[in-house]
Formats: structure tokens, sequence, C-alpha cells
């Protein structure tokens, strides 16, 4: 009797934890299924519901609409095929966060490396300099990476974006405590093996930290993705935007598609989570401040 109770008690206790993480999933994703349910409704239902937000008239009052009245692909027809500047958007985006994160990569392992497995003057001071760095708002060094990128011509182009992102300093963090638990014991193997260290970074070191380079993909590609103030401060010609700038406009001048922009832009962020769920979560367990 007393250990059926204890299962009959586990069980509840089961019960209510699952129903209470439930609740708590459901409102994560609710603005998720929002979006997703309202990029089915047509300019006119938009105007119906969301006409005070747009300032396009509508209701005064707005209330909850979940759920379109007649559901229709107008938005995405229009995104996709009618309105090309939208997905254009979209291209740029993925040009410049592809670039920055393929370079921000390269460019950390290889730092890294060095920050874990080499002694050196200072080696401590400078990485912690990278770690201030880190906690830094972007804000902060907008205005001397602007001067210092007109002074080298790069002003106006998508360079002017990508080099800075590429020297980020939370990839070498990231990377640094990935390959700091690289035991040295296979790197002196190798090295007796006759290796230099272009070869034990490239053959041994990285491809035990696939982990920790998809976590560092990953959490670029959406700070990159989401980016703002770069593109509006270097760029001057506003059909090189990418996505995340031109969904403001869009809110305003066409409200039709905001919510279908917004699956867009949203979209492959999920998709790229989604296949890398499980890299994402080994490869943050590596970090610690060794």
């Amino acid at each position: 009797m007393k250990r059926s109770a204890i299962r009959r008690s586990r069980k509840l206790s089961s019960l209510i934890w699952y129903t209470i993480l439930g609740l708590i999933s459901l409102v994560a994703l609710l603005p998720i299924l929002y979006m997703l349910a309202n990029s089915f409704m047509g300019a006119e239902e938009i105007r119906k519901y969301y006409g005070a937000i747009f300032g396009d008239g509508g209701n005064a009052a707005m209330s909850f609409h979940m759920i379109p009245d007649a559901a229709t692909l107008d938005g995405y027809y229009q995104m996709l095929l009618r309105r090309p500047d939208y997905l254009m958007k979209f291209w740029n985006s993925l040009f410049l966060t592809g670039s920055i994160v393929a370079g921000q990569v390269i460019v950390s392992c290889i730092s890294a490396y060095g920050f874990a497995k080499f002694r050196f003057p200072l080696r401590e001071p400078i990485f912690f300099l990278f770690i201030v760095l880190m906690m830094m708002p972007y804000q902060v060094t907008l205005v001397s990476n602007y001067i210092v990128l007109d002074q080298m011509k790069l002003i106006g182009s998508y360079a002017a974006i990508i080099l800075p992102g590429i020297f980020g300093a939370f990839g070498i963090f990231l990377m640094r405590q990935v390959v700091a638990s690289v035991p040295d014991d296979i790197i002196e193997a190798a090295k007796l093996d006759g290796a230099n260290h272009m070869r034990i970074l490239f053959c041994v070191v990285l491809p035990q930290c696939k982990a920790g380079i998809a976590s560092l993909i990953i959490l670029s590609f959406i700070d990159n993705w989401n980016m703002v103030e770069q593109p509006l401060v270097f760029l001057k010609d506003a059909s090189r935007y990418p996505l995340s700038i031109f969904l403001s406009s869009v809110n305003t001048s066409e409200p039709g598609l905001a919510f279908a922009c917004g699956v867009l832009s949203m979209g492959i962020v999920l998709l790229l989570f989604l296949f890398f769920e499980e890299e994402l979560v080994t490869g943050i367990e590596y970090v610690n401040f060794k």
C-alpha cells in the first residue's frame, strides 16, 4: 500500500510538472504560432483587425485574432513573386550572415588554438581584453569602427559589415574554451608523428570540436541575421539593406506582407536550430572558465 501511494504521488507530481512546463512552452511558442497563423491572412483582413497598429483605420480596439477568417497565400505570393525586392533583401541577409559566419569560424578556430595551446607573454591579459570586448554593446565601438572603415574607403560596401563581424570577440572566447578541452596528450602524439601546427589544428583538434563549431555557427548566425545598426550606419544604398532592416518599412507601408516577411525571416533560423539542436547543446556544455 505504501509503495502504491508513493507511485501515485510521483505520477501526480510528474503530471503537475509536465503541465507547468507545457504551459510555459505554449507561452514561449505563442508569438511564433501567432505570426505563422496570421501570415495566411489577406491584406484587407489585416487592416480590419490591426489597422489601429498600422495607422490604417480598422477596429478602434484591437482584438486577439489567431485564426484567419479566410486563409490565403496572397502574402507569400506577393512577397516571393510579385514583389521580388522583399526576396532580394532575404538574399542580402543570407549573403552578409553567411560571409560573417564563415569568416568568424576560421578566425576563431585559429585564434582559439593559439590561446588554448600556446604559452606566450601576456596571454591571459589579452584574452581578458577579449572578454571585456565581448561584454561591451556593439554601439560603444560603432563610431570608432566607422572612422576606421571610412579611412579604408569601405563605407557603403558589404565589406564594412563583414570585416568587423569576422573578428568578433565572442567566437574567439567560445572556441578557446572548446579547444582547451582537447587533451594535450593527443597534440603531443601528433607532434611526435611529425605533424605541424596547421595539420594538428585541422586534422586533430577541430574534428574533436565539431559540437563547439556548430554552436558557434548557430549563435553567430542568429546574432548577425538580426543586425540593425551596422547596415543603417555603414551602407548608403537602401537597396542593399538586409531583411532585418526592411521589416520595419514593411510593417508600416505593406501590412499585408508584414506577417509573411516575418515568417521568412524567422524560418531559416528555426530550421538551423532544429537541424543542429543537439550540437548546440553539446557545444555549450564545453564552455567553462579554465
